[in-house]
């Protein structure tokens, strides 16, 4: 019995659209195709449009909350854990291509790294990148995960594992998923803390970076180190 399903027609084109010319599919097109991996007997098209217009962009629908999606009608379990592996190689593939940089030299390539990672997260988590004396990263590890407004971070932490990994400078890294950038007295307070016991260590703090909503705030550019 063949299926005549209309939408079978149309996936085969955008599909044959995406080998010969990639950039000529529209958002929600290329959103339905990757819809269609998992959805393989539905019609993408209107869960597609819906995303977008529900969250604005494609960068939008890949950074809402788990919670946000699944009010959508027709985001189900499957589509939810293909979108924790979207993510999850997203955040490795930015944080890959900083890895393999000799020096980390600007707050745009640790944000870079930042953002892949921490852009999603619905609690506040606090990361720390390690580097040497070149400043090569050295290791790049969460310290903590807490709520949507704090993560606590101790500096005897902070330092102990500095020293486990011999680093000579550490860049402290933070997310504000309820999307201010500004930083609170709270982490200016800890970014102070933890400068003066890392300079007792020799060792240098270079930046904290808050990140939010796609965008990220730097303490070493705003003079505030």
């Amino acid at each position: 019995m063949s299926d005549n399903r209309h939408y079978l027609g149309h996936r085969k084109r955008l599909r044959e659209q995406l080998a010969t010319n990639p950039a000529q599919l529209a958002d929600y097109e290329i959103l339905e195709l990757l819809l269609g991996h998992v959805l393989v007997r539905v019609d993408t098209k209107p869960l597609a449009k819906e995303l977008l217009t529900r969250f604005g962009s494609l960068y939008g629908v890949f950074a809402a909350r788990p919670a946000e999606l699944r009010a959508v009608p027709g985001f189900g379990p499957q589509l939810e854990n293909f979108w924790r592996l979207w993510r999850e190689t997203w955040a490795r593939m930015g944080e890959s291509r900083v890895k393999e940089r000799e020096v980390l030299c600007t707050p745009a390539a640790v944000a870079e790294m930042a953002l892949a990672r921490l852009g999603p997260a619905v609690k506040e988590e606090f990361w720390i990148a390690l580097l040497d004396t070149r400043n090569r990263l050295l290791a790049w590890e969460r310290l903590s995960s807490g709520t949507v407004d704090q993560a606590p971070v101790y500096v005897r932490e902070v330092l102990s594992m500095a020293l486990e990994r011999a680093a000579s400078a550490i860049i402290l890294i933070h997310n504000h998923p309820g999307g201010n950038l500004k930083p609170s007295v709270q982490d200016e307070e800890i970014t102070a803390r933890i400068c003066r016991a890392a300079h007792d260590l020799g060792m240098r703090v270079l930046d904290h970076l808050v990140v939010a909503d796609g965008r990220y705030f730097s303490f070493q550019s705003q003079g505030m180190l």
